[in-house]
């Protein structure tokens, strides 16, 4: 079983976001999925209530998130998706330690960026590998970054920080979407937002399989393509 755990302490990073999208495509690539609400915000339940189907299927972290982690693996999930509270809390802690492959997402920024370290220290403390994911980025021009994005990635690569080669863009979709209970890949399978999220999940699994296939690996999204 594999453990994806969305983490970061600054709020409005993207972490719900990325955690229902990508678990709904997981979902539909025929693995069976679980996410844990370990927000109190609770916006992935909110999100949940809103689906006509039940799947992916939700738990909540409030009997603890290893316990949940190992009911999952009881019942053979495939993937599990975790979202997080903007802390590092217990909560949280708890959820780096369960997983296979730590995501922080940060919209390009300085404060997102700032943020950034002090997750990635906290999952380096527990040995897990992990990767930044720049979300909520600029659309690309003529398949250019914006500046903002560029600048970014100069100081992540400059902190040696392992970031994905993608972006996820701002784009009206991600949100519509959600708002009506679904996500990209089933509301607009064939847009530009469902691609970007294929082609992070395609990363995510690398990265997995690179993970498990070496016990000394670090996250590998760094350098692969979107």
């Amino acid at each position: 079983m594999n453990v994806i755990t969305l983490a970061s302490r600054k709020g409005g990073a993207g972490k719900s976001t990325l955690t229902a999208h990508l678990s709904v495509f997981a979902q539909h690539q025929s693995r069976r999925c679980l996410v844990i609400d370990a927000d109190t915000q609770g916006s992935l339940t909110l999100w949940h209530a809103l689906r006509v189907k039940d799947e992916p299927a939700l738990a909540n972290a409030a009997r603890g998130i290893e316990r949940v982690v190992a009911d999952a693996m009881l019942q053979n999930y495939d993937w599990v998706f975790i979202d997080t509270a903007p802390t590092m809390w217990v909560v949280v802690q708890e959820a780096i330690r369960a997983a296979t492959l730590v995501v922080i997402p940060a919209r390009p920024g300085f404060f997102d960026i700032a943020a950034v370290r002090e997750t990635a220290m906290t999952a380096a403390k527990h040995g897990k590998p992990y990767a930044v994911v720049i979300n909520a980025a600029p659309v690309k021009r003529d398949e250019k970054e914006s500046p903002a994005v560029a600048l970014s990635r100069t100081e992540l690569s400059r902190l040696a920080i392992p970031t994905w080669s993608g972006q996820i863009s701002h784009r009206s979709g991600y949100m519509t979407s959600l708002a009506a209970g679904g996500s990209v890949s089933e509301i607009g399978p064939g847009t530009v937002a469902a691609s970007e999220i294929a082609g992070l999940w395609s990363a995510i699994e690398r990265s997995v399989d690179a993970i498990k296939g070496a016990s000394h690996a670090a996250a590998l999204m760094h350098n692969q393509a979107a």
